[in-house]
């Protein structure tokens, strides 16, 4: 059977670096083994707040990969590869709500018209046989919409986040909400088919739009790329001391501040034990968490290396002992959870029941709080490190993460996108 060609539309896309380009980049590597040749149309980034060069190496050089103008909504005006200090909660929380009061159905929507224009190229030099918009920014479903109607091509839709219903988006007047609900349900009346991270997702999708039934959306999880760990397996040094690594940046509503204070009375019950325990902040750490950790007694114990690249990331999962996250809103589904378990270590879970706990818990190899009880984060450190000193720590069933291989995940991803290509919702 001859290859289909894709056109993948995703406006984050490498150089950019951060999780939100991991999915979309993963599934572009393998999709060819499953008959699939993807064509990338994306965004031509002026400055973000971290870039990483070493994404490309995953990206065949074959694929065709056509890249926008600059995007005239860019708030800062730098040249490629120039980075952005990435804001505080209440700088950010200020300048989303100001964003998504005037710029419907987000800040990336003038990147419609630029998008749109640059996809004249990709049908003049490709025959495109489905397109595929990952999201956010929502703006890609608009562009892979109006690409289907003007050329008479299928689309599919790959949630990463929830749209009307994300817990963290701002409606501020009924008309903004409505706004929403109606440029989403005319996406969905359109596409091809939906896909979702978790069941809670899809669960959302088919409350609120009746009109969908349980074949129209389907899921498929974040993952980790087994590769990556197989070629980044060299161990970081830890002086004999027990590791704990947290990855990722502290947006929204995710805050480091139980778990500082957790690891606080911990020094002070056990002080110890401050002497054999190194915390790993890998990611862009806000200033006033920084000033936060400067001020423990014992601030030595924490380690804070910065945005770092991805393959370094690799490393120091495999060289940590024990893996932490936290996560208030359980129908949010943080994609570095997925890495963990590629790492193969038990992971600290700071959240509240959903399907990660419970993915969490079935690997044999968890320890789970509530996010803001430091009590209780307090008692999995002081577990988590006993079993470590008697070298018990237990390792994640390998049946329960081999699910969430990527190249497992692009190969139901390639069903997916067959079934569109016979069928629209």
């Amino acid at each position: 059977m001859p290859s289909l060609n894709v056109l993948v539309i995703a406006y984050y896309f490498p150089p950019m670096g951060l999780s939100g380009v991991q999915r979309t980049l993963k599934f572009i590597k393998y999709l060819p083994e499953y008959g699939w040749n993807p064509i990338v149309l994306t965004s031509n980034p002026v400055a973000y707040y971290a870039f990483d060069e070493t994404l490309n190496a995953d990206i065949e050089t074959t694929t065709p990969i056509y890249r926008t103008e600059e995007d005239i909504t860019k708030f800062a005006r730098k040249n490629h590869n120039s980075t952005i200090n990435y804001p505080s909660k209440f700088a950010k929380n200020i300048q989303s709500k100001l964003l998504q009061t005037f710029i419907l159905p987000d800040s990336r929507r003038s990147w419609l018209k630029l998008a749109v224009k640059k996809a004249e190229e990709v049908f003049a030099n490709h025959q495109i046989d489905l397109i595929f918009a990952t999201a956010p920014p929502f703006t890609d479903f608009l562009v892979a919409k109006t690409l289907s109607e003007k050329y008479d091509v299928p689309y599919t839709i790959d949630y990463r986040d929830l749209w009307t219903d994300n817990p963290y988006y701002f409606y501020p007047t009924f008309f903004h909400k409505n706004y929403a609900i109606n440029l989403e349900q005319r996406v969905l009346e359109t596409t091809a088919r939906a896909i979702v991270i978790t069941r809670d997702m899809k669960n959302a999708l088919l409350n609120r739009y009746r009109f969908l039934n349980h074949n129209d959306v389907a899921i498929i999880p974040h993952g980790y790329d087994r590769a990556d760990f197989e070629k980044n397996n060299q161990q970081i040094k830890s002086n004999g001391k027990m590791v704990i690594t947290h990855s990722g940046i502290f947006s929204a509503d995710l805050t480091p501040i139980p778990f500082l204070n957790a690891v606080k009375l911990l020094f002070k019950e056990n002080p110890k034990i401050a002497e054999k325990i190194e915390f790993r902040f890998l990611g862009l750490l806000q200033k006033q968490y920084q000033r936060k950790i400067a001020k423990l007694k014992y601030a030595d114990a924490f380690n804070l290396l910065g945005y770092v690249e991805h393959s370094e990331v690799i490393k120091h999962l495999l060289s940590s002992d024990l893996l932490w996250l936290m996560f208030p809103k359980p129908i949010v589904t943080p994609s570095r959870f997925y890495e963990y378990l590629g790492a193969n270590k038990p992971i600290l879970v700071s959240s509240y029941p959903n399907e990660i706990t419970k993915i969490a818990e079935s690997t044999g190899a968890s320890f789970v709080t509530k996010p803001f009880d430091v009590q209780e984060i307090k008692k999995a450190l002081v577990t988590a490190f006993k079993l470590w000193d008697k070298n018990a720590l237990p390792a994640p069933n390998k049946s329960i993460t081999d699910k969430y291989d990527r190249k497992y995940l692009s190969s139901l991803l390639s069903i997916e996108l067959a079934n569109s290509l016979k069928t629209k919702l």
